[in-house]
Order: structure tokens, then sequence, then C-alpha cells
């Protein structure tokens, strides 16, 4: 039995005044395009999200499993930053790694705290790297970073990063087979929390 892949492009992408998370919704069980509306883009808590690349029960399990150790964390220490969440989620995924049942993902988890907009990337050893203007992962990834490269500049706004991450995730879905999906999940994480950005309203500013 085939076990369902994201396969996948998720971005995230750090603006002058938000992180912004995004990824396609093409999952697939291997030659086979399984749902075309999977969520890889996660709400974890008030003020952090996560995307998921790989396999996608493992991703969906840590979601859950972070989302419960956030809660209890603020409970016992009160308001969670990105790193520690990221901390928190790297040392969960290295314990796994070394029991010799790795998760079998790629992690980017990002959002805002009191010191502003963060994002990193976390890899199935729980290697972390904290990503200053963006960060990539997925089968697409190669596709979209030439974008965010030409494209990236620090201190964009919000609506620029939208139309950025918007172009490179549509030039993933044209060339990567796996990249694909109805639409496209994207959160704008800012003081105020999460707010998710349907594709048509990143469309009209496109206009």
């Amino acid at each position: 039995m085939e076990i369902l892949k994201t396969g996948t492009t998720t971005l995230g992408l750090v603006c002058k005044d938000a992180a912004i998370m995004a990824a396609d919704q093409r999952s697939s069980m291997g030659y086979l395009v399984a749902s075309e509306t999977m969520q890889k883009v996660l709400k974890l808590s008030d003020n952090v999200v996560m995307t998921i690349a790989g396999t996608a029960g493992d991703g969906q399990a840590l979601a859950r499993l972070m989302s419960a150790e956030l809660k209890l964390y603020k409970l016992q220490e009160g308001e969670v930053t990105i790193k520690t969440a990221a901390t928190l989620l790297a040392n969960v995924l290295r314990s796994s790694f070394k029991s010799f049942r790795p998760d079998m993902v790629q992690i980017l988890i990002g959002g805002y705290d009191v010191d502003g907009p963060h994002i990193y990337s976390v890899d199935l050893a729980g290697a972390l790297e904290d990503a200053k203007t963006f960060a990539f992962t997925g089968s697409g990834s190669p596709m979209a970073l030439g974008v965010l490269e030409d494209s990236y500049k620090e201190g964009m706004s919000v609506d620029e990063g939208l139309v950025l991450i918007h172009n490179a995730l549509k030039v993933a879905k044209k060339r990567d087979l796996a990249t694909g999906g109805k639409s496209v999940d994207v959160a704008v994480v800012t003081r105020d929390g999460v707010k998710w950005i349907p594709e048509e309203d990143i469309l009209k500013l496109k206009k």
C-alpha cells in the first residue's frame, strides 16, 4: 500500500510586519494524484503556523502534538516565541530520528512574536535553521527558489510578499509534477494573529 505524501512546494517569507506561510494543495500516492485539496499550512497557535512536506500522516500528527505542546507551554511559561516553538519541534523530530522511527517530513515553522516575524526550517533529523529572509521545502522548491531570489527584498510589505509567494508557487506548479492542487493555502501571521488569505484576494493584488 502506498503512503500518502504531500510531494509539494511549501514557502515562508519574512516581511516587514508579518511572516507569510504558503503551500500548494496536491498530495500523491506513488504515481497517483491522491488529492488536490490537501492542507499543508497548519495553525499551531494564535501566533504560530507550520507547513509540511513529506509523509502527510507524520506531518499532521506532528501538528497535533505541537499544538498541544504550545498550549501547555503557554499555561506554564507564558507567551511562546517562534524560536521556542521551533526548538520544541526540532527536539521532537530529533527524538524520533534517534529512535530509528523518523518522521518523514521537512517542516517550516513561522509566526510573529515580541521580536517580530520569524521563520525556521526543521528537517527530519531535527536540524534547525533560522530563515532571515525566506525558506522553502519540497520537490518544487528549486523552481520557486529562482523567483524568490530574483524578487525578494528586505522590508517588503505584506501585499508585495503575497504577490511574490504566489508567483513562486505558480512557477513550481507549472514545472513540478508533485506540486499542484485546486488552489493554494496562504497564512499571514502578524501581531494580530493568523489570517488566511484566499487566492482570489492575491490575484486582485496582481491586477
